[in-house]
């Protein structure tokens, strides 16, 4: 079965941080920045989910990296995909930051070749705009747990995809 894990992090005008990752077969979290809490998790099958937490934990260290490095250079002008992050012995760590900081990283089981660098592009550009759908919600609470079906039957979808 193949394992991917998503984490979408960063912040909004109102200063809340969001972190969303996803293992495919499926593990999708959000945290909030400032007390780093869960605003969305699930997880199939979730033996394993501890280890992704801390496997997005320390991916978060490469792309704060990544994007000051991108920063210092072209503020504005970035590319919104940072690519593979780093590869461990089990998964590959892939990186997404959008223009307001929300950060999305997806841990792809390193068994997985079906899946293609444009696939994972797509499928942070799928949560990317599904994520801002929920953010515009006027019902929706910056840092409130994510409750939406919308979002949920995406990542769903996606998972579904890549396994």
């Amino acid at each position: 079965m193949h394992q991917v894990r998503l984490q979408i992090k960063g912040s909004d005008v109102a200063r809340y941080s969001y972190s969303i990752h996803m293992q495919i077969s499926a593990v999708l979290q959000s945290w909030s920045k400032p007390k780093n809490y869960p605003l969305f998790i699930r997880s199939v099958p979730i033996q394993n989910e501890l280890k992704f937490h801390y496997t997005v934990h320390t991916s978060l260290d490469v792309v704060e990296e990544k994007i000051s490095a991108v920063g210092k250079a072209m503020a504005d002008q970035r590319e919104l995909y940072l690519g593979l992050l780093y590869p461990t012995e089990d998964y590959k760590v892939y990186g997404y930051v959008t223009n307001s900081k929300v950060k999305f990283v997806i841990v792809v089981d390193s068994s997985n070749t079906s899946l293609r660098d444009n696939e994972i592009r797509s499928m942070f550009r799928k949560l990317h705009n599904s994520f801002t759908d929920v953010m515009c919600n006027p019902f929706y609470n910056p840092g409130d747990t994510i409750q939406s079906k919308a979002f949920d039957s995406i990542v769903s979808a996606m998972m579904v995809q890549a396994s």
